[in-house]
């Protein structure tokens, strides 16, 4: 039991601070998506536009994944930090895919296409879950 204590008290700090970073990343990385696309999904959702919670709901999610998958392999916080970017910049790829394929996703949001923000969350969600199990694969050998 004393062994316990002492881990957690050895421990705690690391916790504490590794977990409020990821935290802070992922709010950080929302504000960050919801600046950068065009649709103004909080507006829209305070409407009652259900496809923009959907869409919010997935990039949210989106992020956490990676983010909590950086947290889980990271070495230090510099490495979680880097791993947090990148997670949002696919984010924000993702976004721009789903728009390619659907022409003019912004608007279809904003006609509360809820068609157009499941497949945005799928997108979201399964890219997310790619980056995050690719985060604990060690690397591959080099090629030669």
């Amino acid at each position: 039991m004393d062994a316990a204590i002492q881990s957690f008290a050895h421990g705690f700090d690391n916790f504490l601070i590794s977990t409020l970073t990821a935290g802070a990343m992922l709010v950080v990385s929302c504000v960050i998506y919801v600046l950068l696309t065009p649709m103004k999904e909080l507006e829209l959702l305070r409407n009652g536009n259900a496809s923009a919670g959907l869409g919010l709901a997935g990039v949210i999610i989106g992020l956490a994944i990676p983010i909590a998958s950086a947290l889980a392999t990271s070495v230090s916080l510099f490495d979680l930090l880097i791993w947090g970017v990148v997670a949002l910049l696919i984010q924000l790829l993702a976004f721009r895919f789903v728009d390619l394929i659907l022409k003019d996703l912004p608007q279809r949001i904003q006609n509360d296409e809820a068609g157009a923000a499941i497949l945005l969350i799928a997108v979201k969600i399964s890219s997310a879950m790619i980056i995050g199990a690719a985060l604990w694969v060690p690397a591959p050998p080099p090629l030669g």
